[in-house]
């Protein structure tokens, strides 16, 4: 069975757009990701941030896994209202028939903190 032409460019555009990491917003650049918990700052709960996926990861190089994955972790703080990340674990997940991560998920903790 051929694949029709027209789906080659929109294949090749889903292949390329696993590549990019997921972009930080405004407001999401200006949250801060910590390993040590903050003092005086109200947490504000907890977050999880991740880029790639079985089908995307291949083409995705492990650098941007892991920006991708603190972009999102920072946009997602930032919707909460939260300036700073206590990141708490991070996880990059494999696949048997892939030669590298596949996946990259963080986690940690949302707080606003006095500027």
């Amino acid at each position: 069975m051929r694949i029709p032409t027209l789906l080659l460019p929109i294949a090749a555009a889903l292949a390329l757009a696993g590549c990019a990491a997921t972009s930080a917003t405004p407001e999401g650049a200006s949250v801060e990701l910590v390993t040590a918990r903050p003092t005086g700052c109200k947490a504000l709960g907890e977050v999880v941030g991740k880029q790639g996926n079985v089908f995307s990861g291949d083409f995705t190089s492990n650098e941007n896994l892991m920006v991708g994955a603190r972009n999102d972790l920072r946009n997602k703080a930032a919707a909460m209202r939260g300036n700073v990340v206590h990141v708490q674990n991070t996880l990059n997940a494999t696949h048997p028939y892939s030669s590298g991560a596949v996946s990259t998920t963080m986690v940690g903790t949302v707080f606003a903190c006095p500027r």
